[in-house]
């Protein structure tokens, strides 16, 4: 149940009721409803991210057979599904076998390899069945060489000093888009529109966001809000602007750089504090980061969360379900994920050993029933706490209303000793063992990578 803390929250609720006639727009209708800062869906205030993996998930690699998981997933106790690219995929200068996921070749198609649309329907009926939300990733900034808009409408594409096409970086199975262009804008925004009205979606990951005009993703937002509450994440850290109108969270990349370099022994803890010193002043009020251990680029491209982080890995996990932000667990990482996915190619997860669901769903269940975890607005702040071990030892507190969070991390690979002063003192129960954790700690004891969190609920 969720707590209506807000006057202005309340009052946009009376005024949803007043003014809600058999004949209007339900999704203006709800729009009205949602966080006054944020715009944030009430389904998404303490909601935890999954990534799928379509092409990797099961033996056929299909809409329909995903949906077989569909239980499980809500079991484990995610909220929002984000499913990689579902649209077909370019053939011109097609990188492996298959291609990559955001070469797109028609924005309003469905990858035939995946099923039909109305197989990808019926997978997100399913998903809401169960109460699950469902995103997709959209790829703005660029196309596919074989996408029908470079033959029809060739001005809706970048040209170099030549007048040709060309790709952005690297990607040369790629073509850069020109925003400049009017009818792009249009045709892009369109696009995205169909996919909330045909398929009920519930919102958008969007691809290198950064990349692409601010005012664009702000006029897609308003519309795409005015036929239902949508979730927005970019795939971007540094344009802040982003979440000012159009999205509700971006990528935490800077504090997942921070993890590995201190599971890797060369950054100290003393190192993350200029992160959490600049954290309110590059995520605009009510906005929040998504928070990782492991996603599609860095499992395919840098390493499994077990070769980057090796020891700390499960530290790391809950550390990112504790600050600020959304929580993402990524395809395979409840069954241990323990290699690189390919990338181009088929490469299915193996799921024969869940084992490290439990855990995850330990996590999960932390963050849904303490109110001062939760995303956003309807989280606490953080308020670091002064330790005598500032180089290997992270302690701080988030609070909402009755609801605390005391947590003591050991970010290194070293026994410690350590103490701190703390606002509340008393005897509590470390909320995954069980142990008594006596605050303020005096000489407390705490194993390499060991962590303790202390959940205060009245």
């Amino acid at each position: 149940m969720f707590r209506l803390k807000s006057p202005i929250y309340l009052l946009s609720v009376l005024l949803l009721m007043v003014s809600c006639g058999p004949g209007q727009n339900k999704g203006q209708a709800e729009t009205r409803a949602l966080d006054d800062k944020a715009r944030l869906a009430p389904w998404a205030y303490n909601a935890v991210i999954y990534e799928v993996n379509l092409r990797q998930y099961t033996p056929e690699g299909t809409f329909e057979a995903f949906s077989n998981h569909l239980p499980r997933l809500k079991d484990l106790g995610v909220d929002i599904l984000w499913l990689m690219p579902i649209h077909p995929i370019g053939e011109e200068n097609r990188k492996g076998t298959l291609g990559s996921y955001y070469s797109i070749r028609d924005y309003k198609g469905v990858n035939p390899e995946y099923g039909t649309i109305d197989d990808f329907r019926a997978l997100v009926t399913k998903a809401h069945e169960l109460g699950l939300k469902v995103i997709i990733d959209w790829v703005a900034n660029h196309s596919s060489w074989d996408n029908a808009w470079v033959f029809e409408h060739p001005d809706w594409y970048a040209k170099d000093s030549l007048g040709n096409m060309y790709a952005p970086f690297d990607w040369t199975d790629v073509v850069q888009f020109d925003y400049s262009n009017q009818g792009l804008r249009d045709a892009m925004k369109e696009a995205m529109i169909y996919w909330v009205r045909e398929a009920d979606i519930d919102g958008f990951r969007c691809d290198v966001a950064g990349m692409v005009p601010v005012d664009f993703w702000e006029s897609a937002r308003e519309a795409l809000d005015s036929i239902k509450p949508v979730f927005m994440l970019a795939e971007d850290e540094d344009v802040s602007a982003l979440l000012e109108k159009a999205f509700n969270s971006n990528y935490g990349w800077s504090f997942h750089h921070h993890m590995n370099k201190i599971a890797q022994g060369s950054e100290k803890v003393s190192d993350l504090m200029t992160w959490f010193a600049n954290y309110s002043t590059k995520v605009p009020e009510g906005a929040f980061q998504m928070h990782f251990t492991s996603n599609h680029d860095e499992n395919s491209w840098n390493g499994t969360a077990f070769e980057r982080m090796g020891k700390a890995y499960k530290t790391m996990a809950v550390l990112t379900f504790t600050v600020e932000g959304m929580p993402l667990i990524y395809s395979g990482q409840e069954a241990g994920l323990n290699r690189r996915l390919e990338f181009f190619e088929k490469d299915q997860i193996d799921w024969s050993d869940l084992s490290m669901s439990t855990f995850y769903k330990e996590l999960i269940r932390l963050k849904k029933e303490n109110e001062a975890l939760w995303n956003g607005n309807h989280g606490g702040k953080i308020e670091l706490i002064a330790t005598d071990r500032p180089e290997e030892v992270l302690m701080f507190t988030r609070r909402s209303g009755s609801n605390q969070v005391v947590a003591v991390f050991n970010l290194s690979g070293n026994e410690v000793e350590v103490s701190a002063e703390t606002t509340i003192s008393g005897q509590y129960p470390d909320f995954f063992t069980g142990n008594i954790v006596s605050l303020p700690l005096k000489g407390f004891s705490l194993n390499p990578w060991e962590y303790r969190i202390i959940s205060i609920q009245e």
